[in-house]
């Protein structure tokens, strides 16, 4: 069963995040030969997703990072959305975290022009 976790995101802005995987013991999880993958939608149910997290491991930490860049994240349009992250081995696919993502909204915009009459 997947853990719950809620994220916030800034539009406009570069994210990221890390997930720590550890066993009962707390120990690091072993994830050589393992890939995550990892999409925000704005319903379970969307065809398409909103935006695809790049999901990076590091094997000696077991931490996973995810991120999207600040076009990525402009690109969002304020509100609530979905999300998980999964770890495939070559054989078997695991949900490891789901959520609510939460997108707040950008005031400043990236460029502005001042008019002078």
């Amino acid at each position: 069963m997947a853990t719950k976790s809620n994220l916030v995101i800034d539009q406009g802005s570069t994210y990221s995040t890390t997930l720590n995987l550890t066993d009962e013991n707390g120990d690091p999880l072993a994830l050589s030969g393992y890939t995550a993958n990892s999409q925000i939608r704005k319903w379970y149910s969307s065809s398409n997703a909103a935006a695809v997290f790049t999901a990076s491991i590091n094997v000696d930490s077991a931490v996973i990072t995810l991120s999207l860049t600040a076009n990525q994240t402009s690109n969002l349009v304020a509100g609530r959305y979905v999300y998980d992250v999964e770890l495939n081995d070559g054989s078997e696919v695991s949900r490891i975290v789901e959520g609510i993502v939460t997108v707040t909204p950008q005031v400043t915009r990236k460029k502005c022009l001042v008019s002078t009459l």
